[in-house]
């Protein structure tokens, strides 16, 4: 076999196995990498090296595994454009986490956040209190956006982090 077709077959195989582990671990670890979760992807990322190039350790088969996760990830993001069935078996959908006012506790137990979570989400968009907020949703890319009542306040963005040593409160 073409040693570059090795190299192509072994990176897609890789391309695959990582967006299917993704999907199933969820979304919401994408948007609160903690020192562990970096250490993890370095790990990975230098055991799937070998996976996708074997033996070929030149220039041109690194490139050749490079090329072959752009095009992927490309054409990926290209047919979850156009197909919505690809769409929604590899993106999640967004998740209301309060409702004018009343949290889904249901939601926030199967998205694993705790209601101090929320509350800081809550917070940080300069809300006091879970009654003002009209809207709490748990986006695909596992933000959470604030939706309030209240015509006076603005709306901002909150990223989720994990172990946040501060909070910065939006006015």
């Amino acid at each position: 076999m073409n040693p570059y077709l090795d190299i192509a077959l072994r990176s897609a195989t890789v391309y695959v196995f990582m967006v299917v582990a993704l999907r199933i671990f969820g979304k919401k670890e994408l948007s609160q990498l903690n020192t562990a979760d970096v250490v993890l992807i370095l790990l990975i990322s230098n055991s799937v090296q070998n996976a996708m190039v074997g033996t070929d350790s030149t220039l041109w088969g690194g490139l050749c595994a490079a090329f072959i996760l752009f095009f992927l990830n490309f054409l990926l993001k290209k047919l979850i454009f156009r197909y919505k069935s690809v769409s929604a078996l590899l993106q999640e959908k967004p998740q209301i986490l309060v409702h004018n006012g009343k949290p889904d506790y249901r939601m926030l137990s199967h998205e694993n956040i705790s209601h101090d979570e929320l509350m800081e989400a809550i917070h940080e968009h300069g809300i006091e209190n879970l009654k003002d907020v009209k809207w709490a949703i748990l986006e695909m890319d596992g933000n959470i956006s604030i939706i309030s009542g209240d015509s006076k306040l603005s709306q901002t963005h909150y990223k989720r982090r994990k172990n946040r040593k501060s909070l910065t409160r939006m006015s």
